[in-house]
């Protein structure tokens, strides 16, 4: 079955990477961040790229005429920065502030419009509890849309975790499936896990400023002192539970911090959530497992390489992307992506009881 689709909020189209595996053609995509819009062109040539901000009435009507008639598919991704628990927004006066938060009602004009069969719209977990005015009042996202759409839709919602879904990366998303009446679309089926050895363990072990003969596999650079810190930290720890050689200042103060930061993520797991600060050594659990070694300190106290975040993200091993992509667009680009794995799965399961 050949379905025809559109993207909304599409950033680099990471989520999409196999859907032409599987039977779906984007047609049109829309992305308001130039660099973004760029690699989204260089993935995908044959699909429309509409670039610029789908809130102004000119982007909106091209998004509109140039998906054409009968769409199959809407897959749309709201920006969540507004609602993220990693950021400031947690109270319904601050996601009202927050424009970003109002774009999902440019999914809703759309689906009026349009009324695709199939719809998609993922965010953060917490996206679930936005309340948003509608009709004078404040309600929940899922209320809106039940309000709007549950005539001529089934409307469905779960949290699902990435990881039970052929990716080595834990990582929650709040999944709105809609699909018209007397149509099928069953959630996909749970998979083993996938572990971080199983998926990165065969590549050679970098130091800081290491690089390798292998594409996107190369060290940043970090301070002799965050590789004092992690050198000494065995695979799943943190530094801050070092005795000695934790996280200090100058003058010997220990640092504060949580223990999730300078922490080294295990081998045996799939990883943590990889976030838009994958680049940064204190971060969240961005520090590779590293390998004890004969002198007592742990390997390659760093953070992971653009490779280990692709394939810790479910992208294939030749996701083909130009080599003279900036690194911190790929960090940037991954850390914020739906894996596409677990689009995959939902997709793939379109039209079946």
């Amino acid at each position: 079955m050949k379905l025809k689709g559109v993207s909304l909020f599409s950033s680099a189209g990471i989520g999409e990477t196999y859907l032409s595996n599987i039977g779906i053609n984007i047609v049109v995509a829309n992305e308001i961040v130039q660099k973004r819009v760029d690699l989204y062109r260089h993935l995908y040539p044959e699909t429309t790229m509409v670039a610029g901000d789908i809130s102004k009435k000119d982007i909106f009507n091209t998004v509109l005429k140039e998906s054409g008639e009968d769409i199959d598919l809407l897959i749309a991704t709201p920006p969540c920065q507004g609602v993220s628990i990693a950021g400031k927004n947690r109270n319904t006066k601050a996601m009202l502030s927050d424009e970003r938060n109002f774009l999902i009602y440019k999914v809703i004009d759309f689906i009026k419009i349009k009324q695709p069969k199939y719809i998609l719209i993922e965010n953060v977990p917490m996206f679930l509890k936005l309340q948003l005015p509608y009709k004078q009042q404040l309600h929940l996202v899922e209320e809106i849309i039940d309000k709007e759409f549950s005539k001529q839709y089934n409307i469905e919602i779960q949290i699902l975790d990435a990881a039970d879904f052929e990716t080595p990366q834990h990582r929650n998303r709040a999944i709105i499936k809609m699909y018209k009446k007397g149509l099928h679309w069953k959630w996909p089926n749970k998979k083993k896990h996938i572990t971080v050895k199983e998926t990165i363990g065969h590549l050679p072990s970098l130091e800081s400023e290491e690089s390798s003969n292998i594409d996107w596999h190369f060290a940043r650079k970090h301070t002799k002192n965050h590789i004092n810190w992690l050198k000494n930290t065995p695979t799943g720890k943190s530094a801050f539970q070092n005795k000695i050689h934790f996280p200090k200042k100058d003058n010997g103060d220990r640092i504060k911090g949580y223990l999730s930061c300078y922490r080294r993520i295990n081998w045996d797991r799939p990883s943590p959530s990889i976030t838009m600060r994958n680049d940064a050594i204190s971060s969240q659990r961005n520090v590779h497992p590293g390998r004890k070694m004969s002198s007592g300190y742990y390997s390659d106290a760093r953070v992971l390489t653009p490779l280990e975040i692709m394939l810790l993200s479910s992208l294939p091993k030749n996701w083909s992307i130009p080599k003279d992509t900036k690194e911190i667009l790929i960090r940037q680009c991954i850390g914020e992506c739906v894996p596409p794995k677990l689009t995959e799965s939902l997709l793939k399961n379109i039209g079946k009881e």
